[in-house]
């Protein structure tokens, strides 16, 4: 009996070992199976991309090919979500773990197999419906038709309001009395519809124009233009038509010159010789390719014309006028920059097209309504009349509704189609790789100011930007933004010290046409635009906006990014849901909601997320050990909270680029007694007990682990995990407490070659030199931030950055200062430093600074100096643009030597003693404005040159009423610096002497005289 046992126990066993060996070679084979098929699909959406990127060029697309486009791009969309998967669960694990994912694989072979079925039925629906046939050439690009004859029908140019003063200027630019030299270019830019087309018109028709210029031409270049045709137009105006016909009978006659070339050729001959002794005016109107420019400038115009002749162009990309218009031998362009109407030139051009009074507006909302939509046109003439059209033939009680239903209004209202085919061809216009780049903005609400470093970071995390040869991934992401600033595309809105755009807008309308191509390409899903409850099928990029109620019960699963702006109305609990498997990034940094341990508790499930953004001040206090699974994880800012350290798991984030921590170092509900820790002690329970509501809870607790983690420290800091030295592609680093590190993990930080911006807390004696190792091995710094241990001096004598200081370009020290360190005056790069609590009394670090080129910003607070008086000496500070003083509480005169400061545009003084005196600035010609603030609050403004000469003390003028409210912090970045042409390419600069400047109030272009935007790589 118990061998037939032991005989049926060997066969099981036999058996299930067989079974599970046949299994095993099933698995295998699968996975091979797989393997190959994701080759298969690989191609395969190469080939879809390709597609897409040849379909984007056919402006007029039946309804059919829409249709068959859209599901070839939800296909790559799938692909690109299939291969992702693939990598994250099988092609990166080894063969182990490989066995032990056994349900992800069938998942993941169970989505290939239906990829290459919904592949082979696209395929078999082109040849069913023929929407495209082999060799055929409706993908090829056509020359669309001129927008502007479109849109000139709801147009009256003698019904416009505001362009009298800009043609004015632009008449003064063209300097019509200098009647010798080359000829001239002079550029007018800005986005479409803001009246290029408009202004230039009426200055060709003025009578200056007519008078002082023998020959005139108006030549429309438009996105494609025949060679030949645009000669024979130029031939025709300038000469008149008899000589077009005669030359084009001559040119049909000659069998030599049968070919193309050639009739061009003779064409340019011409042109070049009418042209030798006139003084001709010629207006090229709509120019987009710098190519075209250049074969019109080197085949129509000779360079032997000396009669002052001009060339007057109109473009939307700012990078193109200034190449347009740069005088040879001379770094100042002739560029203008055109403004958006003036708010009561726009009420009242929108009036005369409503056909209403102010009277009548006075029924109801209406008037609200109306001031509404004169916001969201924002100065845009050709919006304004657009609308305002059809505002006339609308009731006033439907206005409301129009104006909210904007956005779907321009894909169905004929009516407004002029207006959209004129701001839609800048998107058409882009390049393929820009357009999802520019969609993307549509995920921000209106009117909000879009950080440059946040958006780039998000196309990065996206897939949007790919590194070049010779480029990082950060600089071609950042060339993106200035494309789309050069295209007029988006406004600049402020600028950083070094005169690069900082941050951005989006013109509403802009942004309306934008969000109207999303939800026609399902690009980005707005609940709130969805109000009859019908939602696509896929929802790609999610985009929540907390002021408006938003349905969220649909399906999750291929969402790739969530932002939340302001407070919403769904928990967040719910929002960071399980579903969002696919989730690449999670932006929450502009949500008014506080973020509590419990939000984030399913983070580690997140497989494919690059991007993590969380308000400050939120009530998380550890970061999940699962974090660690993130692998791809690039970004991840979460500054404000209430942690102390990092995970050691944060280490294996091999990818992480972007790492921002810091922590809320003020106690609001509990710090202990240090005579009675037992009776503190005690008090926790009933702490605790006081609070049932869940976020109010959420914060005590926060605050408590905050607390007894760090011993009640004041530090900002975090504390790293050995290890950090892993992370090779970081290039931001903040905060870091390395008096709470350990000394190896100080070490590690000098692994981190890469590094470009480094915030320190908690540095004293102790720490210093380990600091100074480190920031020897970092090359590639370009801040830095140093922070003393609390009531200790900041010992940055013993700072070994004399021998090779990286070439830092800000530099913020915060702690008391025993000696002057002598590096500081080896960094020739500094363009900002910002001293806090330094207590110094020796003023030879003022003339250390003094000395250093490139410093443009200067901050002295709390403090930073303990003297009486202080003095900016002659021949210092040559590129010193704003000087900042807070809380000085000694300090009592401010003394400026003649020669010093040259450039100085702004000085701001915040809370220091009130018979403060300000001396020598009768010297400062750059000077325009002295701001006085009170508790952060705009109190005082003196404008010196625009209003008395002061000698010694200057007057203090009250503030007007909407100057008032100001925040510090807004007076201070909206400053302009002014950068010298070439020193840094990617900005739009201001240079010195005569010319055509750019100047910003909020997002609207200002009128000046110079404006030579310049790009580069930065």
């Amino acid at each position: 009996m118990a061998d037939t046992v032991v005989s049926m126990a060997k066969s099981l066993l036999g058996s299930a070992i067989s079974k599970a060996a046949t299994a095993a070679a099933a698995e295998m084979s699968l996975l091979m199976g797989v393997k190959k098929d994701i080759w298969f699909i690989k191609d395969e959406l190469k080939t879809i991309q390709a597609f897409l990127m040849a379909a984007e060029t056919v402006e007029k697309k039946n309804k059919l090919l829409k249709v068959w486009v859209e599901q070839i791009r939800d296909l790559s969309y799938d692909i690109e979500d299939c291969l992702d998967e693939f990598m994250v669960h099988v092609g990166r694990q080894n063969l182990s773990q490989q066995l032990l994912k056994l349900k992800h694989r069938h998942r993941i072979a169970v989505q290939i197999r239906d990829l290459k079925s919904r592949v082979e039925e696209v395929s078999n629906r082109n040849v069913r419906y023929k929407l495209i046939e082999p060799n055929s050439d409706k993908l090829d690009s056509y020359m669309e038709e001129d927008v502007r004859n479109l849109s000139a029908k709801n147009i009256d140019e003698s019904e416009l309001v505001g362009f009298d003063n800009p043609k004015e200027d632009l008449i003064k630019l063209i300097n019509i009395h200098a009647n010798h030299g080359i000829h001239q270019v002079i550029s007018v830019v800005g986005m479409g519809g803001l009246g290029k087309t408009t202004l230039v018109r009426k200055v060709f028709h003025s009578i200056d124009i007519v008078e002082n210029f023998s020959s005139r031409a108006w030549i429309t270049v438009s996105q494609s233009f025949d060679k030949k045709e645009l000669l024979k137009e130029l031939i025709k105006q300038l000469f008149g038509d008899g000589s077009s016909k005669e030359h084009s009978r001559e040119l049909e006659n000659n069998k030599v010159s049968g070919l193309q070339s050639k009739k061009v050729d003779g064409l340019m001959d011409v042109l070049m010789q009418g042209l030798e002794d006139k003084r001709y005016f010629v207006v090229l109107d709509d120019l987009w390719k710098i190519d075209d420019w250049n074969w019109i400038k080197t085949t129509a115009f000779p360079k032997s014309n000396k009669k002052g002749s001009r060339i007057l162009v109109t473009t939307r990309d700012a990078s193109l006028a200034k190449l347009c218009a740069s005088i040879a031998g001379s770094f100042h362009s002739l560029v203008y920059c055109l403004e958006p109407l003036q708010d009561h030139h726009a009420k009242e051009l929108l009036l005369k097209k409503t056909n209403r009074s102010h009277q009548a507006l006075k029924i109801g909302e209406a008037e609200h309504i109306f001031d509404m939509i004169l916001k969201k046109c924002a100065g845009l003439p050709l919006a304004i009349v657009t609308i305002g059209g059809v505002l006339g033939t609308t009731h006033l009680e439907e206005w409301a509704k129009l104006y909210q239903q904007l956005p779907s209004e321009l894909e169905s209202n004929l009516s407004l189609e002029a207006m959209k085919k004129v701001v839609t061809l800048s998107y058409t216009h882009l390049p393929s790789h820009l357009k999802p780049c520019f969609l993307y903005l549509s995920i921000f609400p209106e009117d909000f100011k879009i950080k440059r470093r946040c958006l780039v970071n998000r196309w990065i995390a996206e897939g949007f930007v790919v590194a070049k040869i010779g480029m990082t991934v950060e600089d071609v992401g950042n060339s993106y933004f200035d494309d789309l600033i050069n295209r007029s595309m988006i406004q600049p809105y402020k600028f950083c010290k070094r005169g690069l755009v900082q941050t951005c807008l989006v013109h509403d309308i802009m942004r309306d046409i934008t969000v109207s191509i999303c939800l026609e390409e399902n690009f980005v899903f707005f609940p709130m635009e969805y109000g009859t409850g019908i939602v696509p099928d896929s929802v790609r990029h999610l985009s929540i906006d907390g002021r408006q109620e938003s349905e969220l019960s649909f399906d999750l699963s291929r969402v790739r990014s969530l932002s939340v702006f302001y407070k919403p109305i769904e928990p967040l609990a719910s929002l960071c849901s399980p579903q969002l498997r696919m989730l690449r990034v999670l932006d929450l940094e502009h949500c008014h909601h506080r973020i509590t341990q419990q939000d984030i508790r399913n983070i580690g499930l997140f497989h494919h997320l690059k991007y993590i953004s969380v308000r400050k001040g939120s009530y998380i206090y550890a970061l999940p050990k699962s974090i660690g699974r993130l692998r791809g994880l690039q970004t991840l800012d979460i500054r404000g909270s209430h942690m102390t350290k990092l995970p050691v798991e944060v280490t294996k984030l091999q990818n992480l680029r972007i790492l921002r921590c810091s922590s809320i170092s003020v106690y609001k509900y509990y710090k202990p007694s240090i005579y009675l820790p037992k009776e503190s002690l005690v008090k926790l329970p009933l702490l605790l007990k006081n609070y049932g509501n869940r976020d109010k809870r959420a914060e005590v607790v926060a605050d408590l682990y905050n607390g007894f983690s760090s011993c009640w420290s004041r530090s900002s800091g975090i504390r790293v995990p050995k290890g950090i030295g892993a992370l090779k592609q970081l290039r931001v680093l903040e905060s870091v407490d390395i008096g709470r590190s350990t000394n190896t993990a100080v070490q590690d930080l000098r692994e981190l070659t890469r590094l470009r911006k480094l915030a320190v807390a908690g540095v004293s004696r102790r720490n210093v030199n380990k600091l100074s190792e480190a920031l020897q091995n970092l090359p590639s710094l370009r801040s830095l931030r140093v922070d003393s241990k609390l009531d200790k001096p900041l010992p940055l004598d013993q700072l070994y950055l004399a021998s090779s200081p990286p070439p830092l370009h800000c530099l913020k020290l915060t702690g008391q200062l025993e000696e002057i360190p002598n590096w500081i005056g080896k960094l020739v790069s500094l363009v900002k430093v910002q001293l806090i609590l330094t207590k110094l009394k020796d003023v030879e670090l003022l003339r250390m600074l003094g000395k250093l080129p490139n410093l443009v910003c200067l901050r002295l607070i709390l403090d930073a100096y303990i003297v009486e008086e202080l003095v900016l000496h002659t021949r210092t500070f040559p590129k010193l643009g704003i000087l900042q003083l807070g809380h000085l509480n000694e300090l009592r005169k401010v003394t400026f030597e003649e020669g010093t400061s040259p450039k100085l545009e702004k000085i701001i003084i915040e809370d220091c003693h009130s018979d403060l005196k300000i001396c020598g600035i009768s010297s400062l010609q750059s000077l325009e404005e002295i701001l006085h603030f009170t508790r952060r609050k705009l109190v005082k403004v003196d404008r010196p040159h625009q209003n008395v000469e002061t000698h010694g003390s200057h007057p203090l003028l009250q503030a007007e009423q909407s100057q008032s409210s100001h925040d510090m912090r807004d007076a201070e970045t909206s400053m302009r610096t002014k950068v010298e042409t070439g020193e840094s390419s990617q900005s739009i600069s201001k240079p010195d002497g005569p010319g055509i400047h750019l100047s910003l109030q909020g997002p609207n272009w200002k009128r000046s005289h110079s404006w030579p935007p310049t790009t580069s790589a930065g």
